[in-house]
């Protein structure tokens, strides 16, 4: 818990603007998401920390399935969150906040890669080739990661994931590694549950079958935000929301 938020430097913050309060009943991460949301958009702090460490671990699964860059990934989470904060007055009482946020979090990956595609040179590659070329690599490296594998760790996994068309690779992290219901991951991806359930399929049929067993058994690990990159996002955060605050 970031008991008082220490700024970046250079960075002036105006902390008294968000609330510390002690809660009467328990500790802000055992509240529900809508009473964290009621006292957030109030600006307390230690409400928007419970539901960024509630739910950033999601966001950054999310965008590391569309960039193949941690730290861009973690850029989206941070930038995701300022957004969401910002503008809390949109999320509707009764829907469901994850969903909301995860949505933010898709899009905004979605945005970050296309920018980065702007700025540097595309290759003149028919489409057709660019999809061959993908499933190629993909059993490429699925079947190098299994092959000869006693215990497949988190980074063998993320490996044959990474292969993964990206369409096929959003839909396995988030059913498969963050267990999200088939409803919730077409909700957040604005799909049809039948779409999803055609994705994860096709993406368990690209895998080596010791990859989806290990998946499904264990996935923890897989595109882990370890908590001193946790702690960095939500100390920006915490800036830029004080920088930004009217």
């Amino acid at each position: 818990m970031l008991e008082q938020f220490i700024p970046s430097p250079g960075v002036e913050t105006n902390t008294s603007q968000m609330k510390r309060g002690a809660d009467p009943v328990g500790s802000p991460g055992e509240l529900p998401d809508l009473l964290l949301i009621e006292r957030a958009r109030g600006r307390d702090a230690r409400a928007a920390e419970a539901l960024m460490r509630r739910y950033n671990q999601r966001l950054f699964r999310i965008a590391r399935s569309i960039l193949d860059d941690p730290e861009r990934a973690e850029q989206v989470v941070q930038a995701t969150n300022v957004r969401a904060f910002t503008s809390l007055e949109h999320c509707e009482p009764n829907g469901k906040f994850a969903t909301w946020l995860g949505a933010q979090a898709f899009h905004e990956a979605h945005a970050q890669r296309r920018t980065a595609a702007t700025s540097r040179p595309r290759a003149n590659e028919p489409a057709a080739a660019t999809t061959e070329r993908a499933a190629a690599t993909s059993t490429a490296a699925t079947a190098e990661v299994s092959s000869g594998s006693v215990a497949l760790g988190p980074k063998d996994l993320e490996k044959a994931i990474d292969a993964l068309p990206e369409v096929f690779r959003t839909v396995l992290v988030l059913r498969v590694v963050d267990e999200l219901s088939g409803t919730e991951v077409a909700t957040c991806l604005d799909l049809n549950e039948t779409t999803v359930r055609t994705r994860l399929y096709r993406a368990q049929q690209r895998l080596h079958g010791d990859v989806v067993r290990r998946l499904r058994s264990d996935p923890a690990g897989v595109y882990e935000l370890n908590p001193a990159r946790q702690a960095l996002i939500i100390e920006r955060v915490f800036a830029r929301l004080d920088l930004t605050a009217c």
